[in-house]
């Protein structure tokens, strides 16, 4: 472990907030989840009205020397400064960790991508003028055309397989898939307030990045937003994170959740089942990150909580 690094200071570039949301990105909704839940100390850099708009890739994490990009390694990097949100996870849990993450990104982002960039009606109304207003001119006029044309490029390179090669034909099945992993999701995570027990890990920060763009967003047209809607948990368990970590506004607890099943949800259990355990015997090392007590802050009151508790 680097003592410079111990002792520098931790700078985040991300793009901004709106929506109720401390910032609009998935993958930077991540990492300030997982700082928020570690009690690590980073200075937020919102890119937004900057050059940066059209060159950087973010989230960027700056701390000394070090310059890290994307989730996986920022929180990697995070680990070893001791701000481990997972410390307290046995090898399956962290095991399980990973094979959901891995349902996410195949599942779910791909439904998310076509949701914001792709469709018409939500690219129109929403997704092009919040960042074209975000970004200085003329790269107003360049950064949405972009980003759309780099989500429409990964969900045919992801999708596309033969014979599917065009965008149309590959809607139904991206939103089947995703529907199903909002559905395991829901049904993991039940009544709890997290996945892993009282205290939220890197498992909820990636959920929380994933779902809560959608539970925000104001979008035109999404079914897989109404169908998000009807998952009471998940939708709580975003409003209780967004309430418990970055707003001192909490508000009132959604009904408790009603835990359904589809047809389809006992194949997918199975199929992250055997996703865990084959990482579970591969990977030895998966938490490879110093195996001392981490500096985590004491988490605020749940909502559970509050609503049990008496007003003075």
């Amino acid at each position: 472990m680097n003592p410079k690094n111990m002792a520098a200071a931790m700078e985040l570039r991300c793009w901004g907030g709106d929506w109720g949301l401390p910032s609009v990105h998935t993958e930077s909704l991540v990492v300030l989840a997982y700082a928020k839940f570690s009690g690590a100390k980073v200075t937020v850099s919102p890119i937004d009205w900057t050059w940066k708009t059209l060159t950087a890739t973010v989230p960027e994490l700056l701390c000394g020397d070090s310059t890290l990009q994307e989730p996986t390694q920022i929180l990697n990097f995070l680990r070893k400064q001791r701000f481990n949100a997972d410390y307290e996870l046995t090898a399956r849990q962290g095991a399980d960790t990973m094979a959901y993450i891995a349902l996410l990104e195949e599942k779910l982002r791909p439904a998310l991508l076509h949701t914001f960039w792709v469709d018409a009606e939500n690219y129109a109304n929403l997704t092009r003028p919040w960042f074209a207003s975000r970004s200085p001119f003329p790269l107003n006029f360049l950064v949405p055309c972009c980003h759309a044309n780099t989500a429409l490029s990964r969900i045919l390179l992801t999708k596309g397989e033969a014979p599917l090669h065009r965008i149309a034909e590959v809607e139904g099945k991206i939103y089947s898939d995703a529907k199903e992993c909002l559905n395991l999701l829901s049904y993991r995570l039940g009544a709890a307030n997290y996945f892993f027990g009282d205290l939220p890990t890197s498992l909820d920060a990636f959920v929380f990045g994933f779902v809560a763009p959608l539970r925000k967003a104001n979008l035109p047209s999404s079914p897989l937003q109404s169908h998000l809607s009807q998952l009471e948990n998940l939708t709580r368990f975003c409003d209780t994170i967004l309430a418990v970590y970055f707003s001192s506004d909490h508000p009132c607890p959604l009904p408790p959740v009603q835990e359904t099943m589809d047809a389809n949800l006992q194949k997918l259990t199975q199929l992250v089942n055997k996703e865990s355990n084959l990482i579970e015997k591969m990977d030895d090392n998966l938490r490879s990150s110093p195996q001392h007590k981490p500096h985590r802050p004491e988490p605020k009151p749940s909502l559970v909580t509050e609503k049990n508790s008496t007003p003075a």
